[in-house]
């Protein structure tokens, strides 16, 4: 099927085109976030790998549709879009919400008996199996936006407007919602490597929740600790690409006749 569907412009962006990549990353965002979040990691990773942006609905040029906040039926919609991309190998790199995300795509490829992930990037998200009782989508406004300025998060200081606070929390509740009532299912298990990256200061993961990834996949589990807290990216950006473009290399010649 031609990636000019409907279905692949609607829920994928490409900033920076290139015809000669060897292998794809197919990156989600976190929550709150839009596919402009992995610009620059496009620009970066260009032209050797072709990075994909998963655009959510209810943002950017999708703030006229209406928010998923069911982590499951998200999933299913985006995994409609992966299976459009074209046939070289593939990796999925989500962060924070985008990780679960990416987890739930990689499941659903496999039961579907279709093409799967080379690697699964894990960012700045605790393993599924280490839930945490959270509730921050049934909190108070102020609670809410005490949270996101402690994180941190690119443009965070833009909460200081009255208009743009209006325009963002009702997309940051529907997107808690989704991930705070999200369960895994013990008995799926991927059989991809798995990469976990964070940050050394970030609340949100510890290290033994960062480590419990090893039991969701057959293969090898790495955790990579960087400087920083949840948002470690946006000043981490060179050593990520770094060891993305490691990893996705190493699979490309794997993958080589």
């Amino acid at each position: 099927m031609p990636e000019t569907s409907a279905r692949f412009q609607t829920w994928l962006r490409r900033f920076s085109p290139s015809g000669d990549a060897t292998s794809t990353l197919v990156c989600l965002p976190h929550a709150g976030g839009s596919a402009s979040f992995f610009f620059a990691l496009a620009r970066a990773l260009a032209p050797e790998i072709d990075v994909l942006a998963v655009q959510y609905p209810g943002r950017q040029d999708r703030r006229h549709e209406p928010n998923i906040d069911n982590l499951p039926e998200l999933a299913d919609r985006i995994v409609d879009a992966v299976r459009l991309v074209d046939d070289r190998p593939f990796a999925l790199f989500g962060h924070s919400m985008g990780t679960l995300l990416a987890y739930e795509v990689a499941l659903r490829l496999a039961a579907a008996g279709s093409p799967t992930p080379t690697h699964l990037f894990a960012s700045g998200r605790r393993a599924p199996s280490r839930h945490r009782n959270d509730r921050l989508h049934l909190s108070s406004d102020d609670d809410m936006l005490a949270h996101i300025r402690r994180l941190g998060g690119p443009g965070s200081a833009l909460l200081d407007d009255p208009e743009i606070r209006a325009m963002v929390l009702p997309l940051l509740r529907n997107d808690y919602h989704a991930v705070e009532t999200y369960r895994h299912d013990p008995s799926a298990v991927l059989d991809c490597p798995i990469t976990v990256l964070t940050g050394d200061r970030d609340a949100l993961v510890t290290m033994d929740e960062a480590h419990a990834w090893a039991r969701h996949t057959t293969g090898p589990t790495e955790v990579v600790t960087l400087p920083g807290g949840h948002f470690y990216l946006a000043d981490r950006n060179e050593e990520v690409v770094a060891l993305l473009r490691r990893r996705l290399s190493a699979i490309t010649v794997d993958k080589t006749p």
